[in-house]
């Protein structure tokens, strides 16, 4: 009886050695296992033995022989799976190697570098981000800016009027906004002061592209409202920013000049290490009657705004000759930066 069970163990075994397929080794698990099987018929025979101990050495052999034929059973199958996936990866494989050449990796367009360094230096500054709609009503984008209807800094703006009535507005007095200074009365209009903001965000004017405008383009207005706030805050700020976000050998200064909706106005350039002078942006006291139309009291509070082009700080930053070269999509230009 032991021989019989030991001669079916090994022709199990080799069986199972045999099998080439997974389908293979599912089907000897029934045939091998399965109450019909060769092992499992010697069970049968146990009854016949004449002594208690050949029934039970008999009844162990038959289990090892079980427990043998099912553990190689299944370290066949792992073998003959992973050999499967294999072949199933070699066949899917695919020849990248073109792309593996030059690895690349896309990145910010240059307009949104310079937008997301000008939001760091501000928040390292103290400021939070502040944002508006773009298209916005002609009280918010020129009135409550101190720029009635007929005042003659309109016509400075080249206006995109839209055939839409905002709540409360006329069919022709929404606009896509001139400049982000609507954002200034937005906030004020939102909270009290204490109010240090700056507003990034596009703006829409009608000017022929050339190497110096575009229609649409991108600016950054700063907004301070507190108690005491005087030009020497505003030069300060200036300068901080300069040196924060040119280095340390660059410096600022403010020149005299005129905006509706501060007063005193200035513009304030930046001076290179060679020692030229870069005109970069308009600034000033926020005129009392803007404070006003923000519900602000002048008598009670005080404060600066200035404002500049994203785009052209990035053409100066990187000496781009055509601003329009920013807007093409040409890679080209665009894996420069």
């Amino acid at each position: 009886m032991i021989a019989d069970i030991s001669a079916a163990r090994g022709a199990a075994l080799a069986q199972i050695e045999a099998a080439d397929s997974l389908e293979s080794i599912a089907a000897l698990d029934t045939q091998l296992l399965g109450k019909k099987g060769s092992i499992a018929q010697l069970k049968t025979k146990l009854g016949g033995l004449a002594t208690v101990d050949e029934k039970k050495a008999a009844g162990q052999a038959v289990n090892e022989a079980m427990q043998a034929v099912s553990s190689a059973l299944a370290a066949r199958r792992v073998e003959l799976g992973t050999a499967a996936t294999a072949a199933r990866v070699e066949a899917e494989r695919l020849d990248l190697t073109e792309f593996a050449v030059k690895p690349e990796r896309g990145h910010a367009h240059l307009v949104t570098q310079s937008w997301e360094r000008l939001e760091d230096v501000f928040i390292g500054l103290g400021f939070q981000v502040a944002e508006g709609p773009e298209v916005e009503t002609d009280w918010h984008n020129f009135e409550a800016l101190n720029m009635p209807i007929g005042h003659p800094a309109r016509g400075e703006w080249d206006t995109l009027f839209l055939d839409h009535a905002a709540p409360g507005e006329d069919v022709g007095r929404t606009v896509l906004r001139t400049h982000t200074s609507p954002v200034q009365i937005r906030t004020m209009l939102s909270g009290m002061p204490p109010i240090y903001i700056v507003a990034p965000g596009r703006v829409f004017r009608r000017d022929t592209p050339d190497a110096t405008h575009m229609p649409v383009f991108h600016q950054i207005e700063g907004l301070v409202v507190d108690r005491d706030i005087t030009m020497a805050d505003l030069a300060g700020t200036i300068e901080a920013f300069t040196k924060a976000f040119f280095g340390a050998d660059f410096s600022s200064r403010l020149r005299p000049s005129y905006f509706p909706f501060t007063e005193p106005s200035a513009e304030f350039d930046i001076q290179r290490p060679d020692g030229s002078w870069l005109e970069l942006g308009g600034c000033g006291m926020v005129h009392p009657n803007v404070l006003r139309h923000g519900g602000i009291d002048p008598e009670e509070w005080s404060g600066f705004a200035f404002g500049f082009g994203i785009d052209r700080m990035a053409v100066m930053r990187h000496d781009v000759a055509d601003i329009r070269d920013m807007f093409v999509n040409d890679i080209r230009f665009a894996e420069q930066f």
